[in-house]
C-alpha cells in the first residue's frame, strides 16, 4: 500500500469519516505534532502530511479505498500460526503427596508448596519476589532452605569420595 502506513490510522479516524472530520483530525494532529512544537516530530508530521495528501482529495481517497478493499479480499497465503504464550511445563496431576499451602492461582493452581518445590523450585523463588507470594514467604524460605541443605549435603558426600589420579 503506502510507505507510511494506513492514512486512516495515521490520522486516527474511521474509514467512513466525513471530509470535515478528516480535515479536523489532520489540523488537530498537525498542531500537536508540528516540528516547531515541543511535542513535535518531523517523522510524525511527514506521515500526517502524506496521509492528508491521500485523504483530502476525493478521487485519491476513492482510489485508496478501492485498493484497500481489494487487498482485504485477496486470499492470503497460509501463514503458520505463531504463539507467543509460554506453555506451562506442568503435568496434569501434581507429583507426590500434598504438603503445605495449596495455591489457587497461576500455572500451579491446586498444587501444594511441597509439590511445587519438588518439581519447579525456580517458580517458588519467583513467587517469593512477587507481591502475590508475600503471604507464602516463610513457607517458601523454609522449603528452599531444606532443598539447598539437601543439595549441599549431596555435594559434600560427593567431595569425600576417593579421587583417582592422585589428587585429593
Amino acid at each position: 500500500m503506502l510507505a507510511f502506513g494506513d492514512p486512516y490510522k495515521v490520522l486516527q479516524i474511521d474509514p467512513d469519516a466525513e471530509p470535515e472530520v478528516v480535515r479536523a483530525a489532520y489540523r488537530a494532529l498537525a498542531l500537536k505534532y508540528h516540528p516547531d512544537v515541543r511535542t513535535g516530530s518531523q517523522e510524525r508530521m511527514a506521515s500526517l502530511n502524506q496521509a492528508w495528501g491521500v485523504l483530502r482529495n476525493a478521487a485519491a481517497r476513492a482510489a485508496y479505498d478501492n485498493a484497500r478493499a481489494e487487498a482485504q479480499h485477496k486470499p492470503e497465503a497460509h501463514k503458520p500460526e505463531v504463539s507467543y504464550q509460554m506453555p506451562a511445563p506442568t503435568p496434569v496431576t501434581p507429583p507426590g503427596k500434598p504438603s503445605g499451602s495449596v495455591l489457587d492461582f497461576g500455572r500451579y493452581a491446586g498444587w501444594s508448596m511441597g509439590q511445587i518445590a519438588a518439581s519447579d523450585p525456580e517458580y517458588l523463588q519467583w513467587l517469593a519476589r512477587t507481591p502475590i507470594g508475600r503471604t507464602f514467604n516463610r513457607e517458601i524460605d523454609a522449603l528452599l532452605a531444606t532443598r539447598t541443605a539437601a543439595m549441599s549435603t549431596a555435594t559434600a558426600t560427593a567431595d569425600h569420595r576417593p579421587r583417582r589420579f592422585g589428587r585429593s
